[in-house]
C-alpha cells in the first residue's frame, strides 16, 4: 500500500472515506476534562478520576481465533467491561480474554475505569466481528450445522463452500441502532453495522489477483438493507443488498457497511463478500 490510512476509532466515527458521520457510538473521553467555566473551575478535582493511557481495540478475527482486549490507566483501581453497554459477569481486570470468539461474542466492548472514592471514566467502544471463510466449515456456539450447500446458512453461522478464488466471507458484526441520513444512499437509516479492520490487520479485506468479480451482499436475506463500500484510497459505492466494486479495482483494501431504513436488530449481523476476496 502506497498510502498511509489512518486508523479511524469506531465509537468516535467510523468515517469510512465515503461513510462519513456513519456512527458516533459514544464520545467517551480518555481521561477527565478540566472545565474551563469559571464559576466550575474550583468545584472539580480532576485527582479523583483516572487517566485512561490506552484504550481497547478493535478487533476483526476468524471465528474461533482468541481476542484480547485492554485497558491501561493510571490513578485507577477497578475495572468493569461492558458487551454492548451492559456489565459482562467477572470480568474486572485490565485484561478481557475471549479464548474461542463466536458469533455470539461478536459486540462493542468497553470498560469502566474507577477510582475508589473518586470517578469512573468510560473508555471507547472496541468493535469486536468475527468472520468466516469457505474453508472454515465451523459453527457458531449455539449451531450445529452441516455444510450441504453453495449458500450461505447466515442463521446457523455455518458458510459454506460455493464460489471460486476468494470468497465467499461471512463477516458478522454488531449492529448499532442510531439514526442519521446521508446522500442520495443510504439516504435516511435507523442504525447501520460497519465492517472494518485495524490497520494492523491491513485495513480492510484485499481483492485476489486475478478476480473478475468483486461483490459484497446482506447476508440474512433482508431487502431493505443499503450497503455502502470504501476502499482504502477514497473510492466508494453504494447500493442496495449488493454492491459491485469495478474491476479492476481502484483501491488495495476495502471496507464494507450495511444502513437499516427500519427495524435495526439486536444481534450479530452477517455481511457476506461473495467473491475476490481474501480474508
Amino acid at each position: 500500500m502506497n498510502k498511509h490510512i489512518p486508523d479511524i476509532k469506531i465509537p468516535h466515527i467510523i468515517a469510512l472515506a465515503a461513510i462519513t458521520g456513519l456512527l458516533a457510538i459514544a464520545g467517551n473521553p480518555a481521561h477527565a476534562q478540566t472545565t474551563t467555566d469559571p464559576l466550575l473551575a474550583d468545584s472539580v478535582d480532576q485527582s479523583a478520576f483516572p487517566q485512561i493511557t490506552a484504550q481497547p481495540v478493535d478487533q476483526t478475527v476468524p471465528i474461533g481465533s482468541s481476542v484480547t482486549l485492554s485497558v491501561q490507566a493510571n490513578n485507577a483501581d477497578s475495572y468493569q467491561w461492558l458487551i454492548n453497554g451492559v456489565p459482562a459477569d467477572g470480568q474486572t481486570n485490565t485484561i478481557l480474554t475471549i479464548t474461542s470468539a463466536g458469533i455470539g461474542d461478536v459486540g462493542l466492548y468497553s470498560c469502566n475505569v474507577s477510582l475508589t472514592g473518586g470517578g469512573t471514566v468510560p473508555t471507547r467502544a472496541a468493535n469486536v466481528c468475527v468472520y468466516m471463510t469457505s474453508s472454515s466449515a465451523v459453527v457458531a456456539k449455539s449451531s450445529v450445522v452441516a455444510a450441504k450447500s453453495s449458500a450461505v446458512a447466515a442463521s446457523s453461522g455455518v458458510m459454506t463452500a460455493s464460489m471460486p478464488g476468494g470468497g465467499p466471507i461471512t463477516v458478522f458484526g454488531a449492529p448499532y441502532a442510531g439514526g442519521g441520513s446521508q446522500g442520495g444512499c443510504p439516504g435516511s437509516y435507523t442504525g447501520l453495522v460497519a465492517y472494518t479492520k485495524t490497520i494492523s490487520q491491513g485495513w480492510g479485506w484485499a481483492p485476489i489477483v486475478g478476480a473478475k468479480v468483486l461483490t459484497a451482499t446482506d447476508g440474512s436475506g433482508r431487502t431493505d438493507t443499503k450497503i455502502q463500500y470504501v476502499g482504502a484510497y477514497g473510492d466508494s459505492g453504494c447500493a442496495q443488498t449488493t454492491v459491485t466494486i469495478p474491476y479492476p479495482p481502484f483501491s488495495p483494501v476495502y471496507r464494507f457497511a450495511i444502513y437499516f431504513t427500519n427495524n435495526v436488530p439486536t444481534n450479530a449481523y452477517p455481511m457476506v463478500l461473495m467473491t475476490g476476496f481474501n480474508p
